[in-house]
């Protein structure tokens, strides 16, 4: 089973939650797809022994076939190639790697070079994945897409996605059997946590959510959930003991016997959601 965790907004609390469920179970698989910025090592401190560098193709000009006729930059829908004054100019960063521009030239005079935007890390087993994209790169997909093809299929997989409602985290939780929404009790958890609900709706995706930093001062997801007959598969109280905990790098779940059943209770929520 694949199990993607997300939210519709930053600090929310999504890592604690897939790294908890991640180290609540006998045996997973845990992907960190946030791959601006990766932090589920920190909690579950895997040893990385595997870095692979992604690549991407990027186009690049033979000036001694071209004969600056501009169809490359016509043809590319995203500005990341232009003719100007015969000359072609190449903005590797903003390429969305299509290609359109090699086919569109008429002399063969547009080839494709790789470029490396980020890397794949790894433990011994696979069992803990992570990508980290570059400094200064916008694209993130082509990490994602390398994070999913080695997803194993003999046990459960986290995903834990980026947060929002981008691309990125689309390419995250495609083909995923349930998703787990996380959110906080606030105007901007419900707004965000509506447009997360609305995308793996969109997707046709069973999902739930999980709501961090509760209290009983506010009811404003239970009532969301309520009306719009979502399950809410969990509270995490806001609790100053987890929070100091986590800023030392400490899950729920890790010092507390009673968070792990939680979890534990939680996946089988989950198990039951993807079943239906």
């Amino acid at each position: 089973m694949k199990i993607a965790v997300l939210s519709g907004k930053g600090g929310t609390g999504k890592t604690t939650v897939s790294a908890s469920l991640a180290a609540s179970l006998p045996s997973c698989q845990y992907i960190d797809c946030d791959v601006e910025e990766p932090n589920g090592a920190i909690f579950l401190t895997p040893e990385l022994k595997e870095s692979s560098p992604v690549k991407v193709p990027v186009p690049e000009a033979d000036m001694a076939k071209c004969n600056a006729c501009g169809y490359c930059g016509k043809a590319c829908q995203f500005n990341a190639i232009a003719v100007v004054k015969g000359k072609v100019l190449v903005f590797p960063e903003i390429c969305h790697h299509c290609g359109a521009c090699v086919i569109a030239c008429p002399n063969d005079a547009i080839r494709e070079v790789e470029r490396t935007i980020g890397v794949v890390e790894a433990n011994g087993d696979g069992t803990f994945l992570q990508g980290k994209l570059n400094v200064g790169e916008p694209i993130s997909i082509p990490i994602i897409r390398e994070l999913k093809k080695r997803i194993k299929n003999d046990v459960t997989v986290i995903l834990d996605c980026s947060p929002g409602a981008s691309c990125t985290v689309v390419q995250s939780i495609e083909g995923c059997d349930y998703c787990v929404l996380v959110t906080e009790p606030t105007p901007f958890g419900l707004h965000d946590l509506k447009i997360a609900a609305q995308l793996v709706k969109k997707m046709g995706l069973p999902f739930g959510v999980v709501l961090n930093k509760a209290s009983d001062s506010s009811r404003l997801i239970h009532e969301f959930c309520e009306n719009e007959g979502i399950e809410l598969l969990m509270e995490i109280p806001f609790s100053q003991d987890i929070a100091e905990g986590y800023s030392k790098g400490i899950l729920p779940v890790q010092n507390n016997g009673l968070w792990k059943e939680k979890f534990e209770k939680l996946y089988e929520k989950i198990e039951r959601g993807a079943e239906k």
